[in-house]
């Protein structure tokens, strides 16, 4: 990965709605009726279904340092998965396939077209979907940043900022970002839910985010989450001893405010379950409650602990719950955002699942 703070001093430069190209000098050129540079084109607007923008559009070598967006979560009553229709696609040096692929909510780890509060060393999600990546993105001839509209509504606005800095050129052996999202809407009961595989190359994973949607009643944290790393095919070199572990908890995050057992969310720099939720707050009906099966969201990044390989690497996780009787096999809602570094070229992603098929319950 690369760290700005080590290198040698870069230009920094920053692309919105109001300088697209990023272009020394030409920020806040727009006009309003407060007169020239006074918030003129702070966003951009009416962004139909169907449609791609392209965020940014970089040419040379440089180091994406942060991104910040924001967008309603909502178009209407009956389209309220904004956060889970919109796509960002990240493609480096002309490529044509994207190295990431991802919703934007689950990117910043807000799954289920859900807001929630972050305070993660990766990933920010301050109040009303102030949504900020620190990961850092480099690029030796270019980067292309892509916003895709898989909404079935007209999206009003879309605010951004995506904050780089170019330098001459990149070390050789520079890895390259990556993100993908997958997900099983019922697991099959014995079998581990696949959060990466097909990655070959050398490269480093850095971060997971989970949302699950739980099927089944009991407690449902016992899976344990695998690496199989460079040839590891029956067993995995790395594996763990339950998800809440993976995500730093333990003891089933218990706590008992009224004297009844409750989970408690938490969010620290490199690992927490910030949301949960069994209620649908995105809209209100005179004629059904707002019951929906438990949604909850973790993160877990890799950035003091990455995980190396140097051919290929697969990432699993376990379906696995406990009750009064014992262990057993579940079935459940999966999402994932799997986060790398590797070299390049990678390998052609799986087809992200159409809009319904991406859709929370």
């Amino acid at each position: 990965m690369i760290n700005p703070l080590t290198m040698k001093r870069g230009k920094s430069r920053a692309i919105n709605a109001e300088n697209l190209t990023g272009e020394k000098g030409k920020g806040g050129m727009a006009s309003s009726h407060l007169g020239q540079s006074r918030k003129g084109s702070p966003c951009l607007t009416d962004i139909a279904p169907g449609e791609e923008v392209v965020l940014a559009d970089i040419q040379g070598a440089g180091v994406i340092s942060h991104i910040w967006m924001t967008v309603d979560y909502k178009t209407s009553d009956a389209e309220c998965f904004v956060l889970r229709n919109l796509i960002l696609k990240f493609f480096w040096d002309g490529e044509t396939e994207p190295s990431a692929e991802v919703p934007l909510g689950d990117f910043f780890c807000c799954g289920f077209g859900r807001e929630c509060l972050v305070n993660s060393a990766c990933i920010t999600v301050a109040p009303m979907r102030g949504l900020n990546s620190y990961f850092q993105m480099p690029f030796g001839r270019g980067a292309k940043v892509v916003l895709v509209n898989d909404h079935p509504e007209t999206l009003p606005v879309f605010f951004y900022q995506i904050d780089y800095i170019l330098y001459d050129e990149l070390p050789a052996d520079t890895e390259y970002f990556h993100a993908q999202w997958r997900r099983q809407a019922v697991t099959e009961k014995g079998t581990d839910y696949v959060i990466l595989d097909g990655v070959q190359g050398r490269g480093r994973y850095v971060g997971t985010y989970i949302a699950l949607s739980t099927l089944e009643r009991y407690w449902w944290g016992e899976g344990e989450v695998k690496f199989y790393i460079d040839g590891d095919r029956t067993f995995p070199t790395i594996c763990g001893t339950g998800m809440e572990d993976y995500f730093g908890g333990s003891w089933s995050f218990a706590g008992y405010p009224d004297g009844n057992m409750q989970e408690q969310c938490y969010s620290t720099p490199y690992l927490g379950y910030p949301f949960y939720s069994r209620h649908d707050t995105n809209l209100t009906h005179p004629y059904h409650n707002d019951d929906c099966p438990p949604m909850r969201g973790f993160y877990r990044w890799h950035m003091c602990d990455p995980i190396f390989f140097e051919e290929d690497l697969k990432v699993t996780v376990q379906q696995i719950g406990v009750s009064h009787r014992g262990l057993f096999e579940r079935q459940d809602d999966l999402s994932s955002v799997a986060y790398w570094y590797q070299a390049e070229p990678h390998r052609t992603f799986p087809a992200l699942p159409g809009r319904e098929d991406r859709r929370p319950r």
